[in-house]
């Protein structure tokens, strides 16, 4: 069962070295500003605590993954630096889980679309199961991927990543995330999925911290840049939701 709570919910739980962040939403587990803030603090907390060699990153339910970044709070943005700031959201985020000292394991049950596959490839390795179909929607509303962009092409590519923002409307199934490097694991069932994730969870956190930083230090070298970038990225995104013709694509979408 989901949370009702309007801006969402986050939880964190540290059991054998093991951190764990859930997050939920009623809207597919999407992301208020509100949350995004929440969850930048607690990865900020775990990379910073010596009680923790890993991190898990999961959302609520059996369902969907994460629907991306609120659809409400886009549709009610109205000025420039409104916008930028609905977009520095996701970009603070993957900036923190970029400069995390801790790997941060990814568990997607479901569908992804939007922030939700910037999540995903922001991870250092991915558990998935067959149902965790992934989607970048972004242009079909007057907007792009941008923010997220360079998450994504470091993952699968900057074919990939044109293969999937230029075809807004097509689910990519988990068989492709595999191949193109994006998930790292697929299962048949949740159960399944857990059961694995939960026994490589306890090895790495079985391991060396400082060899488990330095190997993340290396995954992520030439990424100094992207705090600049993304939140560059992010009034970009601002920019182009403030258009007539992504308000007129948004406009089709309100309830």
């Amino acid at each position: 069962m989901g949370t009702n709570r309007p801006n969402g919910s986050l939880y964190t739980s540290i059991q054998n070295k093991v951190g764990t962040i859930e997050f939920g939403h009623q809207a597919s587990n999407s992301f208020t500003s509100e949350l995004l803030e929440r969850l930048v603090n607690e990865i900020n907390i775990l990379s910073a605590n010596d009680e923790v060699s890993v991190i898990i990153l999961k959302s609520e339910g059996e369902r969907a993954f994460c629907a991306g970044a609120s659809f409400d709070e886009l549709v009610a943005v109205s000025n420039l630096e409104e916008g930028k700031t609905f977009f520095s959201g996701f970009a603070n985020v993957i900036n923190a889980m970029r400069t995390c000292k801790k790997p941060i394991v990814g568990r997607i049950q479901g569908k992804a679309v939007g922030g939700g596959v910037g999540l995903a490839s922001a991870c250092d390795y991915v558990y998935a199961t067959i149902d965790a179909s992934i989607k970048l929607s972004e242009i079909s509303i007057g907007i792009a991927p941008l923010v997220i962009a360079p998450a994504v092409e470091r993952k699968i590519g900057r074919a990939g990543l044109a293969e999937m923002a230029l075809n807004p409307t097509e689910w990519k199934n988990a068989y492709w995330a595999k191949e193109k490097g994006m998930f790292s694991k697929i299962y048949d069932t949740i159960l399944e999925m857990d059961k694995e994730l939960e026994h490589h969870a306890s090895q790495l956190a079985s391991y060396n911290l400082d060899a488990l930083s330095i190997m993340k230090n290396v995954l992520w070298e030439g990424t100094e840049h992207w705090k600049s970038l993304l939140l560059e990225r992010a009034e970009q995104s601002g920019k182009l939701a403030l258009s007539k013709a992504t308000k007129k694509a948004l406009n089709k979408f309100k309830k």
